[in-house]
């Protein structure tokens, strides 16, 4: 009976280290080889923003260019309002027993200049208010309501405001010193318009824009001479001399 031949190798156990093999060598590890339900998905979302990105971007970009070439072809700018004269045909100021009372009448002509050559303004119902003296002594005249208009390229339009106050009850003093500035023609005059601006380009109509319009300080002085004071417009938070 013959002896078994004796195997020339045997399988190594797991964690076997040859002593044959050089010191400190590890044979490099095995990555796991997953099914595909495990194997993670690209994400489709990153892609999706970088492209809203770069088309917002374009976006914007086109409306600054169309703005730009809005601007410059337009060359747009604002209207300007004047006060370009104030009469008051009454200004009586009666002593009574129960008080001092002011009657008055005033006549204010406004112009609304449109600068534009492209451009039409289109405004809405205007009410204007009237009043003398500055400060404390302000007194109130009156308001008036001018209808719609439409202010064209490069014309001027003429505004006629009448405004009354009878048997308005003032301080004795503060009638005095109105009385007094009256006849000195130093009174210093206030209109204040409130109305509603649309712009006009082309054919095509914007909205309108809620607009004040404030001319303070005007001596009667002033306004007879050739003077004319421009006045402030007021819209949202900004404010530029007319």
């Amino acid at each position: 009976m013959s002896d078994a031949p004796f195997p020339s190798a045997l399988n190594k156990p797991p964690g076997y280290n040859d002593p044959n093999s050089p010191a400190g060598f590890k044979p490099p590890p095995r990555k796991p080889v997953l099914p595909p339900s495990f194997r993670p998905k690209k994400k489709k979302g990153s892609v999706c923003c970088c492209c809203f990105c770069i088309s917002f971007s374009i976006l914007i970009a086109l409306i600054i260019i169309f703005a730009a070439v809005f601007y410059f072809s337009v060359n747009p700018k604002l209207p300007r309002f004047h006060v370009r004269s104030f009469q008051i045909p009454r200004f009586n100021v009666t002593e009574t027993p129960d008080g001092t009372y002011l009657d008055s009448t005033t006549m204010t002509v406004m112009e609304v200049r449109n600068p534009n050559g492209k451009m039409t303004y289109y405004y809405g119902d205007t009410a204007v208010d009237i009043s003398v003296g500055e400060g404390k002594d302000e007194t109130e005249l009156g308001t008036a309501k001018v209808p719609k208009f439409t202010s064209r390229t490069q014309n001027t339009t003429s505004l006629k405001v009448e405004t009354k106050a009878s048997n308005k009850q003032v301080d004795n003093t503060l009638a005095n010193r109105l009385l007094s500035g009256y006849k000195s023609k130093s009174l210093a005059v206030n209109v204040a318009a409130r109305t509603k601006v649309g712009v006009g380009v082309a054919g095509l109509k914007t909205g309108m824009l809620g607009v004040t319009v404030k001319c303070k300080g005007i001596t009667m002085k002033q306004l007879d001479g050739d003077d004319m004071p421009n006045c402030l417009i007021h819209t949202l938070r900004w404010i530029k001399v007319g």
